[in-house]
């Protein structure tokens, strides 16, 4: 595919936003550990400090599903 930029790409067409992260990273059974301690447990925005390859995954998911921005 052509690299357009974001504004020539919504010129052409609808684009597709991914889906919801929280309900992605939900359905991973995770413990405090994974967001840094039992103090972060829940917290999702530390999982791209302590578990950057599970985001990195669910991104690539969404990506592979069709979503066109993540």
């Amino acid at each position: 595919m052509d690299k357009l930029s974001l504004h020539d790409a919504l010129k052409q067409r609808i684009l597709i936003l991914d889906g919801a992260m929280g309900t992605m990273i939900q359905q991973v059974d995770l413990t405090g550990a994974d967001f840094g301690g039992d103090d972060l447990d829940g917290c999702n925005e530390m999982l791209v400090l302590s578990r950057p390859e599970l985001i990195q995954r669910i991104h690539e998911e969404y990506l592979e599903a069709g979503a066109d921005l993540i």
